[in-house]
């Protein structure tokens, strides 16, 4: 079996924040370059008794993916659902056409009552209403959601705009839910905003970060 050499001359490996070591274009030497899949924090926001937390800057061009972690989504009103939308470049209302689809696991504290269901009372077809990423959750001192929402290409003009979420949340008769969300911006103009916000009451606190992945 043959041996390959790296020509020592070629490799260029300084050592740089956020870079791995790959191979160059040429394939015949090393170099350092930017890691595939990183995040990149763009914003935070925190709640405090906030009827909506709106992203309306930092959706761009940028990047082929976008993504909203939410921790600790602790509501103000008992048993509602956590929901987001979208606007579309120069749009507003926050009332973009969505068809989605739904299901969860759950399982309750007493250990008597567990499964996974097709949740398809919160699907959506061809609807301009709030997508719910999770529902059911509780207000006790305890009680929050957490959990991710994926966006990809929001700028591209030539397809709908996909989306996937998967959340944890304790809900007000105290079960862990555990959802899957699934679905798309029936447009192909850019979407550029997101709002969340509860079904009923405000968002008593809790973070969402968005982020940008290379």
């Amino acid at each position: 079996m043959a041996l390959s050499k790296v020509d020592f001359n070629s490799i260029n490996v300084t050592p740089a924040a956020s870079k791995a070591i790959k191979f160059n274009s040429s394939n015949n030497g090393l170099e350092t370059g930017d890691v595939g899949g990183s995040l990149v924090l763009i914003s935070t926001q925190t709640a405090s008794s906030s009827s909506t937390i709106d992203f309306t800057s930092g959706i761009d061009s940028t990047y082929k993916e976008y993504i909203f972690k939410f921790t600790d989504i602790h509501p103000a009103t008992d048993n509602v659902q956590f929901s987001f939308q979208a606007n579309v470049s120069g749009g507003s209302g926050f009332n973009e056409t969505i068809t989605s689809t739904f299901f969860t696991a759950y399982h309750n504290e007493a250990d008597d009552n567990a499964g996974v269901t097709y949740a398809g009372s919160y699907d959506l077809a061809q609807s301009t209403s709030f997508k719910p990423l999770t529902y059911q959750i509780g207000n006790d001192n305890d009680h929050s959601s957490n959990g991710t929402l994926h966006l990809f290409d929001p700028s591209n003009t030539t397809f709908v705009k996909h989306f996937i979420a998967r959340t944890s949340a304790s809900t007000y008769h105290d079960y862990e839910r555990d959802s899957f969300v699934a679905g798309y911006f029936n447009t192909t103009s850019a979407i550029d905003e997101i709002q969340f916000k509860m079904s009923s009451g405000n968002i008593d606190s809790g973070t969402i970060k968005l982020y940008g992945v290379t």
